[in-house]
């Protein structure tokens, strides 16, 4: 008899193990981090050196380089021009809301699209424009049930298929940005989304590295601003009437 309840309690040993491992693998939440700068500067740098083939670039970026040796003894004037997004798929437009899923619980929903395009101009003093087009079509996350479900609810993306942010005041920029300083400001502009343009603030965090700009920024807004009715599926208990939009971009000289 000890033996067989031994057995038995081994036997559900194992059980209660192999079934925490897959919770944890199949349940947890995948939600990748917030945004950030020291992010973006990481992605952007992996990507020069991957186009360079050298370690100085690595090296330099680290350091948080300036993007080049006469705009160092010049200022911002040699910076001033058009600018477009890097085609390398770095830069990418995403939503993060938090939900409730049956059997899983609380969870984080990201989902991002790096089907972006956009353009920037810098007079040498301010940014006077900024215009930036992601294809919410592509939207991915970690569910592609949640994906398809965007299609035909919330954010519609079947009917709304493209998300627009430009620019309608100037963005004032310190001199010492062309050394590598990081910035931070308020772009102020017209988010269209769900087919609905509302006036809004993104706080943006940026930095010049490597002849690239960096920018990152993410903005809260409430669904019922943009018309988005929340999303409903037997698999979701809840989802909250809120979320937040991110944005990591990767600038060049045009």
């Amino acid at each position: 008899m000890g033996r067989i309840t031994i057995g038995l309690m081994s036997a559900l040993a194992v059980v209660a193990v192999v079934a925490l491992g897959g919770w944890y693998f199949l349940f947890r939440d995948h939600a990748p981090p917030p945004v950030s700068l020291d992010s973006a500067l990481q992605v952007a740098a992996a990507s020069s050196t991957a186009t360079a083939g050298g370690a100085a670039t690595t090296a330099n970026t680290a350091a948080g380089g300036s993007a080049s040796a006469a705009a160092n003894d010049s200022g911002t004037s040699e910076l001033a021009g058009t600018w477009e997004l890097v085609a390398d798929g770095q830069s990418f437009v995403g939503y993060r809301v938090e939900e409730e899923l049956a059997s899983i619980g609380a969870t984080t929903a990201v989902g991002r699209t790096t089907a972006v395009s956009g353009t920037l101009a810098f007079d040498g003093s301010e940014i006077t424009e900024v215009t930036v087009e992601a294809d919410v079509t592509q939207l991915t996350s970690d569910r592609s049930m949640r994906d398809n479900a965007l299609r035909r609810q919330a954010l519609e993306t079947s009917k709304y298929g493209t998300a627009t942010f430009a620019l309608t005041e100037p963005i004032a920029i310190a001199d010492d940005v062309a050394s590598g300083a990081a910035v931070s400001a308020n772009a102020i502009g017209d988010l269209t989304l769900h087919g609905v343009t509302r006036s809004v603030t993104i706080r943006i965090e940026g930095q010049l590295v490597d002849g690239k700009v960096v920018v990152v920024g993410s903005l809260d807004i409430a669904f019922a601003d943009f018309d988005i009715e929340q999303p409903s599926a037997a698999s979701v208990l809840s989802v909250e009437d809120h979320g937040t939009i991110e944005v990591q971009l990767i600038f060049q000289p045009a």
